[in-house]
């Protein structure tokens, strides 16, 4: 095992939704679904595994709106209620987390996605940050030190986003990220974005001016070199451009407790958790816990 700190940041509700509709209904003897549940520890086993990972939090969204409703009241607005299946199972995945040792973070009036940027600017002083995802939101915080595991076209695939990756997928940088969603929007969080912008095109405006503020800022002196169309676009959109840029950054100084000792992962009870597991009827998992104990 290496010596050198590698963290695990858990985006817990994304991870969740992931798992449960990556896997078929189980239920436990007692008539409990535990499918949601079961592929998340699947996929966290595999990540420990593979990232060698010796720190571990977690953080999860919670019921209140965000900052991001007060700033665009119809955030997120067609997003489905979350399943009753999902609903049920997020007590006992945190129950499970809580009997690994594993800290847990979520504060009112900010996403997960939040609590892993603030978590990931800090720890990245000390380790080597991994953020554990279900989807791509995450992708604006990866440099050297942070990087994105999710899962590939199955639960048992995963992918690891370093800055290269993010580069072959999207054709702009990390940290141009957001200034490429800002165009493009996001339809899962109704994040408006610019009507008519897809993906190549704001890829070839973010690679040619940088950022959106370059972007405008030429627009505004008439030195940018577009398309009449789409100067056009961008022109009458401006408002949206600016307001889906605010909707898609993270928030990386929320003031959470956060200590990277206290996330130091190992030394939990293990008859606890196997009691848990049981309970669970995750027996396969019982015979599993020596692969992620170091």
């Amino acid at each position: 095992m290496s010596e050198e700190k590698r963290l695990i940041i858990i985006d817990g509700h994304s991870l969740l939704y992931r798992a449960f509709h990556a896997l078929p209904p189980l239920s436990n003897k007692n008539g409990q679904l535990t499918n949601a549940v079961y592929g998340f520890l699947l996929i966290l086993f595999k990540s420990i595994k593979d990232l060698e990972a010796n720190y571990i939090v977690a953080c999860f969204d919670t019921k209140k709106p965000t900052f991001r409703h007060e700033e665009f009241k119809d955030y997120k607005i067609h997003r489905a209620p979350m399943p009753d299946g999902i609903v049920s199972q997020m007590p006992i995945m945190k129950n499970v987390l809580t009997a690994f040792g594993i800290p847990i973070f979520e504060k009112e009036g900010f996403e997960a996605d939040d609590l892993v940027a603030t978590i990931a600017e800090r720890a990245k002083q000390e380790a080597q940050v991994f953020i554990l995802s279900g989807d791509l939101d995450n992708l604006q915080l990866v440099n050297e030190k942070v990087k994105l595991y999710t899962l590939g076209k199955g639960i048992k695939d995963s992918v690891v986003y370093d800055e290269q990756r993010v580069v072959e997928r999207f054709g702009v940088k990390p940290l141009q990220m957001n200034d490429f969603k800002a165009l493009t929007g996001d339809a899962s969080d109704n994040v408006p974005g610019v009507p008519g912008i897809g993906k190549t095109t704001a890829a070839e405006l973010i690679q040619t001016h940088g950022s959106i503020e370059n972007l405008y800022s030429e627009i505004s002196t008439d030195t940018a070199v577009l398309k009449p169309k789409v100067k056009e676009t961008l022109k009458n959109n401006k408002e949206k451009a600016f307001l889906s840029l605010e909707l898609v950054k993270t928030k990386k100084d929320v003031d959470i407790d956060f200590k990277l000792e206290d996330c130091k992962f190992g030394n939990f009870d293990q008859q606890k958790v196997k009691a848990i597991f049981s309970e669970l009827g995750f027996n396969t998992l019982v015979n599993r816990l020596p692969e992620i104990i170091f």
